[in-house]
């Protein structure tokens, strides 16, 4: 299992990115997506989730970036996204996409409980 997040950069507040996860060596469906973000300093937190199965199954959101971010799928491209809109000098950090077989994983929204990890990529939301 390979995956590979891309998307990131400078974006002014108020605006917004699309973060990307392709992934390899692995049947989408078959597995939870999720993403997290660590900032300077701090501990890597989890941003949005989406569970094992078809294009249309659950998502879970943090408090702080529901409303103005949007996880996404496509099992035919083997990939996943995260559409961040509105964006605030707080969502700046690293993101990380990860994927686990768990059917479970999402709903604990734990870094630990995913076995597989992209890269990261640099979100900076500045003027």
């Amino acid at each position: 299992v390979q995956l590979q997040a891309s998307g990131g950069g400078l974006v002014q507040p108020g605006g917004s990115l699309t973060l990307s996860c392709e992934g390899s060596g692995f049947t989408l469906e078959d597995y939870a997506i999720g993403w997290f973000r660590q900032a300077p300093g701090k501990e890597r937190e989890f941003v949005s989730c989406s569970s094992r199965g078809t294009d249309d199954g659950n998502e879970y959101y943090a408090d702080s970036v529901q409303g103005r971010f949007t996880i996404s799928r496509d099992s035919a491209k083997n990939s996943a996204s995260l559409q961040m809109n509105n964006l605030k000098p707080e969502d700046t950090a690293v993101y990380y996409c990860a994927a686990d077989s768990k059917f479970w994983v999402c709903e604990t929204a734990d870094s630990q409980g995913f076995d597989y990890w992209g890269q990261g990529t640099l979100v900076t939301v500045s003027s």
